[in-house]
C-alpha cells in the first residue's frame, strides 16, 4: 500500500510517498531532503502535533489568554488536551511563558501561555 503525505517541515511542502508492506515502511520517495523522510516515518509511526488554543483568565481585563503545548503531543490525545484547556480557569496575572497546566492529559507535556493577561 502506498500512502501519500505532504511534508510540513519547510515551505516546499513535498509530496512524500510511503510504501507500507505488512505494517513496515519499505520505501519513501518524493522528499527533497532528509527531513522529509524523517517526517514521513514519524507521521506513520507516531504522529504528534503542537496544540494551540485559548484559556479563560479570571480577574484580568483580558478574559482569554493564548496558550500552546510546550512540546508536541500524540495526535490521538489532542481532544483530551483541548478538554483540559477548555476546563482550566487561570488566575491573573499571566505572563508569556507561564506554565498553566502541568502534564496535560497525562502526556508529560506542559501548557504554557503565549500572551499576557493582567
Amino acid at each position: 500500500m502506498i500512502k501519500e503525505l505532504t511534508c510540513i517541515n519547510c515551505p516546499l511542502g513535498c509530496t512524500v510517498s510511503v510504501t507500507v508492506e505488512d505494517g513496515q515502511i519499505t520505501n519513501i520517495t518524493g522528499n527533497t531532503c532528509k527531513r522529509g523522510e524523517i517526517y514521513a516515518k514519524n507521521e506513520l509511526t507516531n504522529p504528534v502535533r503542537t496544540v494551540t488554543s485559548t484559556a479563560r483568565v479570571d480577574g484580568a481585563k483580558e478574559y482569554l489568554v493564548s496558550v500552546k503545548t510546550e512540546q508536541a503531543v500524540p495526535k490521538g490525545k489532542i481532544m483530551e488536551v483541548m478538554k483540559e484547556i477548555n476546563k482550566a480557569h487561570i488566575s491573573a496575572p499571566v505572563k508569556i511563558g507561564d506554565c498553566l497546566i502541568e502534564n496535560v492529559a497525562g502526556t508529560g507535556v506542559r501548557v504554557i501561555a503565549t500572551s499576557k493577561a493582567s
